[in-house]
């Protein structure tokens, strides 16, 4: 699973995700929608503004974390 990390970076930079939808010109919904996991793709000129605005780079924005199962599962593939 990906986790996308805004929320820590907004905090780590004082700032509120209404200012990153104003930055960005995107919905607080489809903000929301990122931050919980809810869409099955970013894209590269989102993950290039959020990093551009929140000092940061595309590893400190997104985190990969796997379940032994699921390990398992892609290795025997």
């Amino acid at each position: 699973m990906i986790k996308v990390n805004i929320e820590e970076l907004l905090k780590q930079n004082k700032r509120s995700k209404y200012w990153l939808c104003q930055r960005m010109n995107i919905t607080s919904r489809n903000l929301n929608r990122i931050i919980r996991g809810e869409t099955t793709s970013i894209s590269f000129k989102y993950i290039e503004e959020i990093c551009i605005l929140l000092n940061c780079t595309p590893g400190d924005l997104l985190t990969l974390t796997i379940n032994e199962e699921e390990r398992t599962n892609l290795q025997t593939l």
